[in-house]
């Protein structure tokens, strides 16, 4: 225990690396995401094939083997980022193929009469899809995006294979100082148990607000609470 006790600041440290870039790869993911995915099901087909083309190349490259292209690839072009963005780029482009087709596959759960409708009283493609597409496809996108967020959590620690002094390189550099193996990565496992359970239970309570009747619900159970305080 004296190797935590002597390297908490550096442990947090790390672990604010890790929830850093698990936060910002996330959020860049879902706003690269949500924009193939309008390319992926506009009316124009050379949207659609580049937003095709995205999808099949950077869901299908594993994310090590495109943090070290990032990382080692860019520099040759002319172009230098810090590890740590390189990271978050890494994260992003990898997280918003699959954030892509979770929203994709939300749009199509959307029954195309709705659409119809809403073009027939003079919306455009884009408008439908603000104002009657997406609020309703949402509701069914929750949890598969929720699965995206843990991904990515998980995803960050390959971030310490480029140096990025996240909590998993912490560990690591610890683990060989001190040659405690396995109390240095129960410490890196239970931050990511902690940010995966964590994002789970923020997805189901939004899943729970969104839903269909969560209003109703919620009125209900007060109602009950006042019936059963009128009662007492």
């Amino acid at each position: 225990m004296d190797a935590i006790r002597e390297n908490i600041p550096l442990l947090l440290q790390g672990i604010g690396t890790t929830v850093a870039l698990t936060v910002l790869g996330y959020v860049f993911a879902l706003v690269v995401g949500t924009v193939m995915a309008v390319a992926r099901v506009s009316p124009i087909p050379p949207l659609r094939w580049a937003a095709t083309v995205y999808v099949e190349i950077f869901r299908n490259i594993p994310l090590l083997s495109l943090l070290i292209l990032i990382s080692f690839g860019l520099p040759d072009v002319g172009l230098r980022l810090p590890y740590f963005w390189c990271g978050v780029l890494g994260l992003t482009l990898s997280s918003a193929a699959f954030v892509c087709e979770n929203v994709r596959s939300g749009i199509n759960t959307v029954p195309v009469g709705h659409a119809e409708a809403a073009r027939s009283i003079g919306l455009g493609f884009f408008g439908t899809l603000r104002f009657v597409v997406l609020p309703q496809a949402f509701r069914s996108m929750v949890q598969p995006l929720v699965n995206v967020f843990i991904g990515t959590v998980i995803g960050s620690a390959l971030c310490s294979a480029i140096a990025v002094q996240e909590v998993t390189w912490v560990t690591q550099t610890l683990n060989i100082r001190y040659a405690q193996a396995v109390l240095m990565f129960l410490i890196a496992g239970a931050v990511y148990l902690v940010l995966s359970l964590g994002g789970a239970a923020l997805g189901g309570a939004i899943e729970r607000a969104v839903s269909p009747g969560g209003r109703d619900r919620s009125r209900a159970s007060k109602a009950l609470d006042v019936t059963a305080g009128a009662q007492a």
